[in-house]
């Protein structure tokens, strides 16, 4: 799964751009994304403001000094601690931030603070061609030097879906993009690219499972409350393939599990309580493609791709009775955690859908879910630009050599949208900070610019 906080930057520019290689290290710290201590958080505003006075620089300032240093300036020695000095010098510092001026020009300021509380803010700085934005967060001790900072995104000024999906498609290998306003009479494209061809989707596809969870429960065959016992473990990522086989869960307690962390061995005891042929009639009344069907466990997913040749053999061409056949004569044997290398693995075993049909799934969700549904869906860390809306609810998929993020968004306006992107080569693994820059971009002209194409969408 993927954590927006501990990606690098990817560098994106105008339509035709090649983008350089993404930094190959990080401008952040996790140290002081923990939570301030009680009696910091105990403070009110009049005690916080006045101990700002009295503790050193504040966030604004700790900001300015940053853009200064963005340009070659400024000291960066008593801007930073000495644990990020010692993780990331100044010349490190200055390779990204070259990058940056040779892309958008100077850094000319800051133009917006969100402050989370008194140590953390986000920051947006602008250049003369765009802007960057990071996370900031200030050592609690005095002087309170800057102790983490995260390059979250940059784009260029007058950034447009068109722009995005331009930088989409220069990436190396295959990619999706679909980018929907979410109207009463179904989804109306605003910028699509290669929206139609089915991909692979990673996790993605326990939106599926999510969906036909939320059908039964709006039947009434089923409760968020009711419980079932865990099933086999499978592979992480997840928590529960460390917990005994049979313990109690509630289906709500499985779901939230499958969105927030990707949970596999709670996805697959879903599916196997809500029955597989369901699953499998959703996934297709959802737009997913005969490949991908039976709708794999995570569990016999895994168990194929470390099969022997012979199991596997024409995968891609077998119809679904001839796949379920080949699954259950897989003999029994212990899963490997090590049989991802870093390199994609029989990449035909996967699960597929266009980013249409996962649009499509999201609207779906929206239009059928509760709001149980929307929370969890919502529970999972998100791009810096879903800030922006509302509400935003979010389930991606990863494995290498395979990315796909699926957004649903509601504006301050009530209007709703759909982001679904993925990237997948067979011959290399995908860098999930390119991707994941290039949506985020994405989220923020939509959270800018809400009339995107046309007339404004109408309010559902």
């Amino acid at each position: 799964m993927l954590e927006w906080a501990r990606l690098a930057l990817a560098m994106a520019g105008p339509p035709g751009y090649q983008p350089p290689p993404p930094a190959p290290f990080v401008l952040s710290l996790s140290k002081h994304r923990s939570s301030l201590p009680p009696s910091s958080q105990q403070q009110d505003d009049a005690s916080t403001s006045s101990a700002r006075a009295d503790q050193g620089p504040s966030l604004p300032a700790r900001a300015a000094q940053v853009v200064a240093i963005l340009n070659g300036a400024g000291d960066y020695d008593t801007a930073f601690t000495a644990t990020f000095r010692a993780q990331i010098s100044r010349a490190q510092f200055e390779a990204i931030a070259a990058q940056l001026r040779t892309q958008y020009g100077k850094a000319t300021g800051i133009e917006r603070i969100d402050t989370l509380n008194r140590l953390q803010a986000n920051v947006v700085i602008g250049y003369e061609r765009g802007t960057a934005s990071l996370s900031l967060s200030l050592d609690a001790a005095a002087p309170h030097a800057i102790g983490g900072l995260l390059i979250t995104g940059a784009a260029p000024r007058g950034d447009s879906l068109d722009g995005v999906a331009a930088t989409l498609k220069a990436l190396p290998g295959n990619t999706g993009l679909g980018i929907y306003a979410l109207e009463a009479d179904g989804p109306r494209a605003l910028t699509a690219a290669n929206t139609d061809i089915a991909a692979p989707i990673g996790s993605g596809f326990k939106l599926w499972v999510l969906a036909e969870l939320v059908a039964q429960v709006k039947a009434g065959k089923r409760r968020w409350a009711d419980v079932v016992p865990l099933d086999a473990a499978s592979l992480p990522s997840g928590i529960t393939q460390g917990w005994p086989a049979g313990s109690p869960m509630t289906l709500q307690s499985l779901a939230t599990l499958m969105l927030s962390i990707s949970d596999n061995t709670a996805t697959d005891t879903l599916m196997i309580a809500l029955g597989r042929d369901r699953i499998d009639a959703r996934a297709v009344a959802l737009g997913a493609p005969p490949a991908s069907l039976p709708v794999l466990t995570t569990r016999e997913a895994f168990a194929l791709k470390g099969a022997d040749a012979a199991s596997t053999a024409g995968w891609a061409t077998l119809p679904p009775a001839e796949r379920r056949a080949r699954i259950a004569a897989l003999p029994p044997k212990p899963l490997d955690p090590a049989m991802f290398s870093g390199t994609p693995l029989r990449p035909e075993i996967e699960w597929f859908a266009s980013p249409a049909a996962m649009a499509a799934t999201l609207d779906w969700l929206r239009r059928e879910g509760d709001q149980t549904t929307l929370a969890m869906l919502a529970i999972a860390p998100q791009a810096p630009a879903a800030r922006s809306f509302a509400y935003a609810g979010h389930k991606g998929g990863s494995e290498p050599g395979v990315l796909s993020l699926n957004y649903l968004l509601r504006d301050k306006a009530g209007r709703w949208y759909a982001v679904a992107a993925s990237w997948h080569r067979s011959d290399s693994v995908v860098d999930q900070s390119a991707l994941a820059s290039i949506v985020d971009r994405a989220l923020a002209v939509i959270a800018a610019s809400p009339f995107v194409l046309g007339d404004a969408p109408k309010p559902n």
